[in-house]
């Protein structure tokens, strides 16, 4: 991370924005690793409800596909899936809204601050590790 963000320190950038929200060890490792650079890291979701968060996203007209899923969380179904009111309500007890826990993984493809949404279609759906359903997106 370190390396990758010195060009950019190198220019002149100071601050990174992450879309961490409760995660304590998650921030305190990027926060670690930037200052060992000299940056400092934005969290501006951080402690934030993630079911309003969630909800809010759908809302604004943002658009995302569920490209892994871990299946200790979530079956193998929820993989390829618009994040949508249905996919939030269809979410299982003790899954978070934003996956913070690593329930599932996104792209984000579409939205009010997109100029164009990104194309995309549906690939081969494997399982790795035995664990992790992932969809390529091609």
């Amino acid at each position: 991370m370190g390396e990758k963000l010195q060009k950019y320190k190198d220019q002149g950038v100071e601050e990174v924005v992450f879309g961490d929200i409760f995660l304590e060890d998650v921030r305190e490792y990027r926060e670690k690793n930037l200052a060992r650079i000299g940056m400092r890291g934005i969290f501006p979701l951080w402690g934030r409800d993630t079911k309003e968060l969630a909800s809010n996203f759908v809302k604004l007209g943002f658009k995302a596909i569920v490209t892994c899923v871990d299946s200790k969380a979530l079956d193998r179904s929820f993989v390829g899936r618009i994040i949508d009111e249905q996919f939030l309500s269809d979410l299982p007890e003790g899954v978070d809204h934003c996956g913070e826990n690593g329930e599932f993984h996104s792209f984000v493809y579409d939205g009010p601050i997109f100029k164009k949404p990104i194309s995309f279609e549906r690939g081969e759906v494997v399982l790795r590790e035995d664990r992790f359903w992932y969809i390529d997106l091609i």
